[in-house]
């Protein structure tokens, strides 16, 4: 089952994380958070027990309030028991992407109906933080040229577990799409690499507009 198949996928890479630079430390909640690795494993079990293929959205990496917490992508403890019935000991604070992302997963249907097209991640599958602040993984180049190898491995890792090649969905339209756009040129993982517009920056710049974003993500899901 893809289910297991994706647990086996992201422990192996929880477990090898490249060195990074000084001053900046990893967001590794499968690791350093016990009560992650239930939640996550509760997650894939309930919309994950098969082997049909999906395509991938794939974000920037995660931060702390959300998958640095659940390492569900986009997914933050209150959206998490809420949209998926799925509770946990942490605290039910929202995070301003995964009220986006559900948002626009309750406009596609259902959560049963989305995640069963869609798996949702990030170019780097695990955060990092700096200064106790969220960081990402192109904001230094040092940084960016220690990340790209488990950027590799994440996606081709996830290509092998039977992942939809048609298309990738980036959510950001500036550095991460130029990161991924240009692996993918390098590597050919997808036929085409579609930008949208990155949830955070929507949530915290352009809410007056939310309609149209919401649209501009449903015609590309849709």
């Amino acid at each position: 089952m893809l289910s297991e198949k994706l647990a086996l996928h992201f422990e192996a890479l929880a477990s090898q994380l490249p060195p990074v630079p000084a001053g900046v430390s990893w967001l590794n909640p499968l690791v350093e958070v016990p009560e992650c690795s239930p939640v996550f494993l509760a997650f894939l079990n309930k919309y994950y027990t098969d082997e049909q293929p999906r395509q991938l959205i794939l974000g920037i990496n995660p931060g702390r309030f959300g998958a640095g917490l659940t390492n569900v992508a986009f997914t933050d403890p209150a959206h998490l028991l809420r949209k998926c019935g799925i509770d946990s000991g942490f605290d039910k604070k929202e995070e301003l992407s995964a009220k986006f992302i559900y948002m626009v997963i309750d406009a596609f249907g259902s959560v049963e109906q989305f995640y069963s097209k869609y798996f949702v991640n990030s170019v780097v599958p695990f955060g990092f933080v700096r200064d106790g602040k969220n960081y990402n993984y192109y904001d230094d180049k040092k940084l960016l040229e220690a990340a790209r190898p488990l950027a590799i491995r994440h996606i081709q890792g996830l290509l092998e577990l039977g992942m939809d090649r048609s298309r990738c969905i980036c959510l950001g339209e500036g550095k991460n799409f130029k990161f991924l756009k240009k692996l993918n040129d390098e590597k050919g993982y997808f036929d085409e690499v579609i930008p949208l517009s990155h949830p955070r920056f929507i949530m915290q710049y352009r809410r007056k507009k939310l309609s149209e974003y919401l649209k501009a993500y449903l015609d590309v899901l849709r």
